[in-house]
Formats: C-alpha cells, structure tokens, sequence
C-alpha cells in the first residue's frame, strides 16, 4: 500500500493505493496520528484501494473518533465493493461519504 498525503492549511486529503488490510492498517494509522493535529477537515480518497478488511475499518472510526473533536471528516472515491463493506458492517451510517 502506498499513501498519498496533500495538506493545504488545516485541509488534509489521504488517499491510500493497493490493499488495507492487517498488514498494511498500522501504517494508515501511524500516518494519520502523524498528520492530524491542527487538521479540521479530513478527506480519505479511497478511489484507488483495492480492499478493505476490518482492521481498515478499526483505522478509518479511530480516525473519525478524532475528527468529531476537531472538525469533520468525510470519505470519498468509494467503489462498489468497499461500499458493500460499509454497509453491511454499519459504517455507511457513522462515516461521511460522498
């Protein structure tokens, strides 16, 4: 997985390419405690994220956990697939998407 990070004043857009899985969430997760102070508006582009598993998810709600202190958060890029995900799992209702 590789992780694209724009920052544009207190804007943060991540988008993360490949597989988020077991092996690749704890990265996501580092780079968003990294990345997130100071930030009040979250985007996660996941136009290019081929899989979801459910340690993704663990970091997709820890990272809106953080965002409903400080600003909003919203998802975006969402394919068939992973929207499957999302709904099935409840995330459809606790996440932003767009």
């Amino acid at each position: 997985m590789t992780i694209q990070k724009t920052k544009n004043g207190s804007e943060l857009i991540i988008a993360p390419e490949g597989r988020l899985d077991t092996m690749t969430a704890p990265e996501l997760e580092a780079e968003l405690k990294a990345s997130l102070d100071g930030v009040t508006a979250l985007t996660i582009d996941l136009t290019e994220l081929e899989y979801l598993s459910s340690a993704g998810l663990r970091v997709l709600l820890s990272a809106q956990k953080t965002m409903n202190n400080q600003g909003e958060m919203k998802v975006t890029g969402v394919n068939e697939t992973i929207m499957e995900i999302f709904e099935v799992t409840g995330f459809s209702d606790i996440l932003t998407i767009e």
